[in-house]
């Protein structure tokens, strides 16, 4: 089991002068990455999780420090009041001890009255493996300058591809099961509808909810149509818009917009849907470029949560109907241009229309097939392998 994450460094750092949340998808590997840095870096820590019957007796009473000088609270969000709660065991304790809050929802969204925690903490979102981090390499990521890649090798490719067919989830990855990955995908569903989604939001028809989860699959990649989705299940706009924002502040999917900017006559109107587990996409090529969309969006996250860069992931589209699958800008600012490929390896035209018109930086066309990396018309053409090892 890896257990030493991504992102234990910078936790670890944060937490000598502030509280750390941690979200991201339910089984991702908070806990185990809570758990494994209060091994390495305390004396002695307290795990608590709001579910347990023994642990919300334990963190009602305020009797849980002992001798811990790191208290971690898992999915304490579901307490009604527990931003009131863990301020104030911040403000009396936070010279005996470090808290590290960890849970499967959007952590700095649930805002439900009390005071602000604003100042008391910085917030990371976990993410499933990537190929940097299964390899264990350590990229060295410099905003609008030209990524490193590793040399490629056999060990690259394999990963890559057991990564494409397993997804980034702990368990399915690790194990390399299609039983194991199957199971995974309906037990994981189940408990974010009947038991995470249930417990907080307020969902009247929990059975249609589920049916718009196994729908969304074979949208990715696409422009998404909330009243193309109101039509299918029948309901109002407004419900689906609520169903959409609640999967999304549950890491089930996420979403990517079109970049605007006056050099280029780009579209304000849909956005393009991943899922956080592109294991569950069954179309190849759709696979593929959500594979790729979710290592940009870590990368992303990171450049952001760990070290406050502006750094947002867009898709590009312009009213000619000219598309590039990503763009990464930083303050707004193009940096990298990314369009993915799973058959021909043709130069793609609105990629080289939007990197002259935008002035991006740097741009890659990649591909499934190993063993690529050449320019063609300044734009560097590669195997999806090599470019994803040299993300986070």
């Amino acid at each position: 089991m890896i257990k030493d994450r991504y992102l234990h460094a910078a936790i670890t750092a944060d937490l000598k002068g502030k509280m750390v949340f941690l979200g991201g998808p339910r089984q991702v590997g908070k806990t185990t990455l809570a758990r494994f840095l209060g091994e390495k870096n305390y004396k002695s820590y307290a795990y608590l999780n709001w579910d347990s019957r023994q642990d919300r007796k334990s963190i009602l009473e305020g009797k849980f420090s002992g001798d811990a000088d790191l208290i971690i609270f898992d999915e304490i969000h579901k307490y009604k009041k527990w931003k009131n709660y863990i301020k104030g065991e911040f403000d009396t304790h936070k010279d005996t001890f470090h808290i590290l809050v960890t849970g499967s929802a959007r952590l700095d969204l649930y805002r439900r009255g009390g005071d602000s925690l604003m100042g008391r903490y910085h917030y990371y979102r976990l993410h499933p493996f990537s190929v940097a981090e299964v390899l264990e390499s350590q990229p060295d990521i410099q905003v609008f300058k030209e990524l490193k890649f590793p040399q490629t090798n056999n060990l690259v490719s394999k990963t890559f591809l057991e990564l494409l067919k397993f997804g980034g989830f702990p368990e399915p990855f690790l194990k390399k099961d299609q039983q194991t990955l199957r199971r995974f995908h309906n037990e994981r569903i189940d408990r974010l509808i009947k038991e995470d989604i249930r417990d907080i939001e307020s969902v009247r028809d929990l059975s249609a909810l589920q049916v718009l989860v196994e729908i969304l699959p074979p949208k990715v990649g696409s422009l998404l149509s909330l009243n193309t989705l109101r039509g299918d299940l029948e309901v109002a706009y407004k419900t689906m818009k609520t169903w959409m924002d609640i999967l999304e502040r549950f890491y089930y999917h996420f979403r990517i917009y079109p970049y605007a900017s006056t050099a280029i006559k780009s579209l304000r109107k849909e956005p393009k849907m991943y899922l956080w587990d592109w294991s569950q996409v069954a179309d190849p090529g759709a696979r593929l470029e959500n594979m790729v969309a979710s290592h940009l969006l870590k990368m992303t996250h990171f450049l952001h949560d760990a070290h406050g860069r502006k750094a947002e992931l867009y898709f590009l589209r312009d009213i000619e109907g000219r598309e590039v699958d990503f763009l990464v800008a930083i303050d707004r600012k193009p940096w990298l241009a990314i369009e993915v490929k799973s058959g021909k390896e043709d130069i793609s035209k609105p990629l080289v229309y939007f990197t002259a018109k935008l002035k991006i930086p740097f741009t890659y066309q990649l591909m499934k097939e190993a063993g690529i990396d050449y320019w063609k018309k300044n734009i560097r053409v590669m195997s999806a392998d090599k470019f994803l090892s040299g993300l986070v």
